[in-house]
């Protein structure tokens, strides 16, 4: 008799009403955009996958693109 038990079903993520910005797209259109949500969490987003983006407070927003900016992302370039 086999008694295991089914692994559980991952829950869906909650429905989030995000409002998008424009798209930034750099040459060979790879396009970004950013959103806020009515909780005030901050969204980047690919318009490739509409439904797959990474969220955070905006602060933290704020502290990666200053990151970035100031190049320590620059060895992925």
């Amino acid at each position: 008799m086999d008694t295991t038990t089914p692994a559980p079903s991952p829950a869906a993520a909650p429905a989030v009403d995000i409002a998008w910005g424009e798209a930034f797209c750099s040459e060979g259109a790879n396009c970004f955009r950013f959103g806020l949500d009515d909780a005030g969490r901050a969204y980047i987003g690919s318009t490739l996958a509409p439904g797959e983006y990474v969220t955070d407070s905006v602060e933290a927003l704020r502290a990666l693109i200053s990151a970035v900016k100031s190049g320590a992302a620059d060895h992925l370039l």
